[in-house]
């Protein structure tokens, strides 16, 4: 009797979290509504333009323009007016009204990036961004039409994720290598470092990616400890959630994070192929996209972005695009 009770107490709370999920969901439904927009490139053109560059260089020889082959970070303006950072070609492209370019300043340059991961906007005219073989930060400057290491002095193990602050002008690093974040300057000089190894609050086990809100919130994905972790701008915790598992609201392979206006938080899931949304406290409200090649689908998504106008975009890796959603508030 006593096993009997006990099994129907675990299902009675089964159900009653069911409920809560459900409910949530339910009032996510009511409140919002997530809308695909486009993809970049669309797919009958990315066919078109692989096969046109594997023909060109079997017959001729020619060398021909790179292709987004796995795309990892967005930055972005509008759906007609982004930036990818693509590391399977090893390069950056500018997205604008659908045509794709490559900075002469990248084309020209005789750095080669292995392991491009990400980046963030600097200035007007400068973006910083992430080499994780090269245990470096580069800054662009297409104004000065430059190429630099950003503190050629600074020490930095397999550095991954990268944002900027607009109200501390501080350039936050997650070192994936060292299970910690390195907080910089504008000048790339060290101000502290957050975090080391373990599973307490405040503390990583490979961490990866990272997001700085209007109210300089920051949001780091700790992917072993299958978990994010928001802190304030001083780099105290303001709370942690998440754990692994195999159903909505758990994580698998956490990769990107990102906010919406409203503040719900956006993870992508590379092992689930899934963008999962989650309020402030960490309750799941909502997820979309599946495995597969068709829009909508995903394929080990990896980097997110979400702009002013909550024009969401998601890095799906190994379909080799960009993948544009909008959320809409009401019905």
């Amino acid at each position: 009797m006593l096993i009997i009770g006990v099994l129907l107490l675990f299902f009675s709370f089964n159900v009653k979290a069911q409920d809560s999920i459900n409910a949530e969901k339910d009032q996510f439904f009511e409140t919002y509504r997530v809308q695909w927009v486009n993809q970049f490139p669309l797919l009958k053109e990315q066919k078109k333009k692989s096969n046109k560059g594997w023909f060109s260089r079997l017959v001729f020889g020619r060398k021909y323009n790179p292709q987004i082959t796995k795309p990892v970070g967005i930055l972005a303006t509008s759906p007609d007016d982004f930036s990818v950072l693509d590391q399977g070609s090893g390069t950056l492209f500018k997205i604008k009204n659908k045509e794709k370019r490559i900075s002469k300043i990248l084309k020209k340059s005789k750095l080669n990036f292995p392991s491009l991961v990400d980046f963030c906007a600097f200035s007007k005219s400068e973006i910083l961004f992430t080499d994780s073989r090269l245990n470096k930060v580069f800054r662009l400057n297409e104004k000065q039409k430059n190429i630099d290491v950003l503190n050629d002095d600074l020490q930095l193990q397999q550095p991954t994720g990268i944002a900027y602050s607009k109200i501390s002008n501080e350039i936050w690093v997650v070192e994936t290598g060292a299970h910690r974040i390195s907080i910089l300057d504008e000048n790339g000089k060290l101000i502290k470092t957050i975090g080391k190894r373990g599973v307490a609050p405040g503390e990583f086990n490979f961490p990866t990616s990272i997001w700085i809100d209007k109210l300089d919130k920051v949001y780091v994905i700790d992917a072993m400890n299958f978990r994010l972790q928001i802190l304030n701008k001083d780099g105290t915790v303001i709370s942690v959630f998440g754990e692994p598992g195999n159903a909505t609201g758990y994580f698998a392979r956490p990769r990107g994070v990102a906010t919406d206006s409203y503040g719900n938080i956006y993870i992508t899931d590379a092992l689930y192929h899934t963008v999962q949304i989650f309020d402030i406290s960490g309750n799941y409200l909502y997820n979309f996209g599946k495995q597969g090649r068709s829009k909508e689908q995903f394929w080990m998504p990896s980097g997110i972005y979400i702009d002013d106008k909550n024009n969401i975009y998601v890095a799906d890796s190994y379909n080799a695009r960009i993948q544009i959603f909008q959320l809409i508030k009401g019905k």
